[in-house]
Order: C-alpha cells, then sequence, then structure tokens
C-alpha cells in the first residue's frame, strides 16, 4: 500500500487561550477528493495553513507528501498548489498576463503549459481580457490556474466557489473531478453542504474539533439513525412548535415550505394525529432522505 499523501497526528493550534485546531487526526490517500465541511471559524483555514507550514502547530505533527510540515514547508509549498479565499489577482494584468507571472514565481516559463493551463480552467480566448472586468466565477477559474501551473499532484482549495453562483459552482467542481482523474489529490474546504455530496469523503469540523470522517453515504447512515420526514402543514410555525415538542421527535425545523422531522420513535400516522388535535391543517407527510446537512446539525449538538 502506498504511503498517505497527508498525514494528520493530533494537530492543534492555539491563538493565545483561542484553541483554533483541537488535536485534529485524519490522512488522505492519493487520488482522494475530500470536503473539509464546517462553518466560517470552525478551523478549516488553520488547518490548511499549518499542512502547508505557514502556520507553526501548537502540538501535534503532520507530514504531507512524505515532508515533515514544520522542518520542511519550503519543500511542501514547491510540490502543492494553494487557492486562498482571497487570492492575490492583479485587476490591472490579463488573465494570460497573470498566470504568466506566478508561473515565473515556480520557475515555469513555457508558454504551451502555460497556454495549456488556461485551456484545462476554460479560460481560452480569455488570454487578453483583464482580470479587473471578470466576474467572480472566472477570476475563481484563474486562482486555480495559477494553483495548477506548476503541475501539482496535490491541491488545496479554500472555500474555492464561495460568492459563485450555483451554475459556476457545478462547472467548477466538473474542474476538480476531472483534475481527479488526472491523479491529483484534492483536499477541498467548503461551508456549503450540498458540495460536500460531490466528495468521495467528508471531513465534519466544528469549532476546531474534527467530528467525522467518512464517505458521505456512510456518515449519512451511521449518525442518522433516525427517520425523516417531510410534512407539509400549516401554519408552519406552529406546526414546528408542535413536532419539537413531541416525544420521539430528535429534530425538526424549517425546509422552505414545509418542515423536516427526525426521528426514531414517531410515525406518520402519530405526527398526523397530533397536528390535526391542534387544529394544524396537513396536506401530506412523506418520507425524506437523509443530507450532510442532517449529518452536520447532528454531531454539532
Amino acid at each position: 500500500m502506498t504511503e498517505p499523501v497527508i498525514v494528520v497526528e493530533n494537530l492543534t493550534r492555539l491563538f493565545g487561550n483561542f484553541v483554533a485546531v483541537d488535536h485534529i487526526n485524519f490522512e488522505v490517500q492519493a487520488g482522494e477528493v475530500i470536503g473539509y465541511l464546517g462553518p466560517n471559524g470552525s478551523g478549516k483555514t488553520t488547518t490548511i495553513r499549518m499542512l502547508l507550514g505557514l502556520l507553526k502547530p501548537s502540538d501535534g505533527k503532520a507530514t504531507v507528501l512524505g515532508y515533515d510540515v514544520f522542518k520542511q514547508s519550503e519543500e511542501i509549498r514547491a510540490r502543492v498548489g494553494y487557492m486562498s479565499q482571497k487570492f492575490a489577482i492583479y485587476d490591472d494584468l490579463t488573465t494570460l498576463e497573470n498566470l504568466t507571472f506566478y508561473g515565473g514565481v515556480y520557475g515555469i516559463n513555457d508558454k504551451a503549459r502555460i497556454q495549456h493551463t488556461l485551456e484545462l480552467v476554460g479560460l481560452k480566448g480569455h488570454e487578453n481580457t483583464l482580470t479587473s472586468s471578470l466576474s467572480t466565477g472566472w477570476r475563481q477559474r484563474l486562482s486555480l490556474g495559477i494553483a495548477l501551473v506548476h503541475e501539482p499532484k496535490l491541491l488545496f482549495l479554500d472555500e474555492p466557489t464561495s460568492g459563485v453562483d450555483p451554475t459556476a459552482r457545478r462547472a467548477f467542481w466538473d474542474l476538480i473531478y476531472q483534475l481527479a482523474e488526472g491523479g491529483v489529490t484534492i483536499l477541498v474546504t467548503t461551508h456549503y453542504m450540498d458540495e460536500a455530496e460531490y466528495c468521495e469523503r467528508v471531513a465534519v469540523m466544528r469549532d476546531g474539533k474534527l467530528l467525522a470522517m467518512d464517505t458521505p453515504t456512510k456518515l449519512k447512515e451511521s449518525i442518522i439513525t433516525g427517520d425523516v420526514w417531510e410534512v407539509y402543514a400549516h401554519p408552519l410555525e406552529r406546526g414546528l412548535e408542535i413536532l419539537a415538542a413531541m416525544e420521539g421527535v430528535e429534530r425538526v425545523g424549517l425546509a422552505g415550505d414545509h418542515l423536516r422531522v427526525i426521528s426514531k420513535r414517531v410515525d406518520k400516522d402519530a405526527m398526523q394525529s397530533l397536528l390535526s388535535r391542534e387544529s394544524i391543517s396537513v396536506e401530506k407527510i412523506e418520507r425524506g432522505e437523509p443530507t450532510l446537512e442532517d449529518v452536520f446539525l447532528s454531531l454539532a449538538r
């Protein structure tokens, strides 16, 4: 068996008395697409910065591509790609000029390599476009191209689709899987629960702690052990109050135009009966499927 691309052992980072990352442990194998899921401030970016050698761990250790993250950080940064949340793109340069400049930082002066990277991220035909005129989605493509220009085998993407519209987000994930099929290992942070469904494995972070890490399917099976119900009833707010107080209901919340209920010992007829007794109009109650949002909310309770 080949050596893992990333090995993390009790990795910890303190800022004064604040614990940003709290003794986390995980491994990433070559070719995996790992989703690092959690709300803003959960420790996702701090983890990446330690793995890149940009922050010294307060405790624990980690290796990336076989190199120690603290002692051999220069070797790591030369071999990985990193797309940060706020990547420094020069607005007064064209896309080609930006990519050429950053390619030079990595020692890449081959014009064919630069053009190939532009094509890979879908920017062919936009070589002479000033970056200042690009939409957020296209700027993200350029940032990805800059992270890829030196052809790394490991890629860190820190919330790459933040602020991007749904269509551009889907296109960006198509690019991620195109890279993965080419043998690139990818660790991508996100706070979009639906995006995490695209990943082979998902790590769930909250308050600096790694709560779970597994495939989306296995997380749903192991964490959501009750039934999921979609309840269409009116008025919604009153229905939520009643079901939240019902014995056997683990969690209930608003889900657009209906209520989403997770329970272990409550069936459809019991909910229908209770709501009707409380003068709640019930349109229908049907089974739902667990989501990663359900997993996250259950873990974070």
